[in-house]
């Protein structure tokens, strides 16, 4: 072979330099990447951890709308009433029997670790005293007060985390594009100016309620009128993030949130998000109807409540309270009862993992943060037999939970060639039946092993 020369030498030695540099600085960058995505991991991770243990929120739907007793906003942006007739409701919203620690301990007792409240829906009226608009409760309503302080710190006194409604469109403000589904008043293209000029309304607003009252939640509605840009969406983010870096936004920022929102239908299959909030009604109504008497009972709210902690959601169950500031005597009688059944499960409800999927248990489940507990959602007034399948886990001990009877079961169809574990039936009296749902704790000997296999076959010759 033919000597290398001098130079050959140091331009291989050069070029294995280089490229040691050149990994090295991939390794560092690549490191550097991983670590500050993993930070913002962390960071979301103990963000979202108080809503993701909380489960259960109370929804409020109040403002002028509860007056007539007529569909919130919409009834004027649908045609069902003039906007004029509309605003006439402010002399009827009084509020004059408003007890916002009777809500707050009402809110408490339900249950519930979190509450949102209307601060203004897309009718544009606020309910706190707003230095950017006039059109709020003190300076336009018979009521003649700021009626959002009080609760707020209402909440705050009972350990209750606030919730920020805000409704992004604003039908009643003169520079604001829509109006009625067949009215606009303007195009962004074509006049700039105005849409400056709400942008500055809405976003002041948002910074006076961000100081004020430095809410735990933002629940933003209203995104589908305009894109993330025309919202300048982002910069929302930002600006709410600088002022409390805790806090949460739902999914209606047009996408700059933590967690979605599906409504009233219970959704079929799990949510893709990683958190996400079921909100529903107690009857067929936001806002207070004094037509709408179709509540829904407190046993199908509990069921559908056991069903959303099953997949690993939350329930933010709505009220409407009347102009006066009561609230309907059906609504405080589903959250009491909801409360009574919430504190006797407490355990199987709350900083809960979602459970395992039905075909091992036909009912809703839950499991403990460690998956060594996994707790049963049974309905019926009738005692018998609970059936669990595939459950490879040895059975430590079972109890009813909130009651505290130990309860045996037995297993059932266990082959000793087989890896299937088998049938568990577990019996279950009628004296330990709770009226809507009862809970049995199962206490495993580990962390949960479910057998998923179609199954074995034995042949012979």
């Amino acid at each position: 072979m033919r000597p290398k020369s001098i130079h050959t030498v140091y331009l291989l030695k050069w070029n294995t330099t280089l490229t040691l540099l050149l990994s090295l600085t991939v390794f560092f960058f690549s490191a550097t990447t991983y670590s500050q995505e993993h930070k913002e991991n962390i960071t979301q991770l103990d963000k979202m951890q108080w809503f993701k243990d909380a489960k259960l929120g109370i929804f409020i739907h109040w403002g002028l709308y509860a007056v007539n007793g007529i569909d919130e906003s919409w009834s004027f942006y649908n045609g069902y009433i003039s906007h004029q007739d509309y605003l006439k409701q402010k002399e009827g919203f009084t509020a004059q029997h408003y007890d916002p620690r009777a809500w707050a301990d009402l809110i408490k007792q339900s249950g519930a670790k979190y509450a949102v409240i209307t601060a203004k829906h897309h009718d544009g009226f606020a309910l706190w005293d707003s230095s950017h608009s006039t059109f709020n409760a003190k300076q336009a309503s018979a009521a003649k007060k700021d009626v959002l302080t009080p609760f707020a710190n209402a909440l705050k006194k009972e350990g209750v985390k606030l919730g920020i409604y805000y409704s992004l469109p604003d039908w009643s403000f003169k520079d604001y594009t829509h109006f009625t589904r067949d009215s606009i008043r303007y195009t962004i293209q074509s006049n700039p100016k105005r849409w400056q000029n709400f942008l500055d309304l809405y976003q002041g607003q948002l910074k006076e309620l961000a100081t004020i009252y430095n809410p735990s939640l933002w629940w933003f509605d209203g995104d589908w009128e305009h894109t993330a840009e025309e919202w300048q969406a982002k910069k929302v983010q930002q600006f709410l993030l600088n002022a409390n870096p805790q806090t949460i936004i739902n999914s209606r920022l047009k996408g700059y949130g933590d967690y979605a929102t599906p409504e009233q239908g219970m959704p079929i299959t799990k949510p893709k998000a990683n958190y996400w909030e079921l909100c529903m009604t107690t009857n067929n109504s936001w806002g207070y109807q004094k037509n709408d008497t179709d509540y829904k009972t407190s046993q199908q709210l509990i069921g559908i409540f056991t069903d959303v902690i099953s997949t690993g959601g939350n329930l933010l169950l709505d009220i409407g309270p009347k102009a006066d500031g009561t609230i309907p005597k059906e609504q405080e009688a589903i959250l009491k009862e909801l409360g009574r059944w919430t504190a006797k499960h407490k355990e199987a409800i709350y900083a809960t993992k979602a459970g395992i999927p039905k075909e091992h248990f036909y009912g809703p489940t839950t499991l403990s943060k460690d998956e060594t507990i996994l707790y049963l959602f049974v309905k019926g007034n009738a005692g018998g037999e609970v059936v669990l399948r595939g459950l490879k886990n040895k059975i430590n001990r079972i109890w009813v939970v909130g009651e505290g009877t130990k309860l045996q079961h037995k297993v059932v169809s266990k082959q000793y060639w087989s890896q299937n574990p088998g049938i568990k039936y577990i019996q279950v009296p009628d004296y330990v039946l709770d009226p809507q749902f009862t809970v049995l704790a199962v206490l495993l000997d580990g962390k949960i092993d479910l057998y998923r296999e179609e199954g074995a076959v034995i042949e012979s010759n």
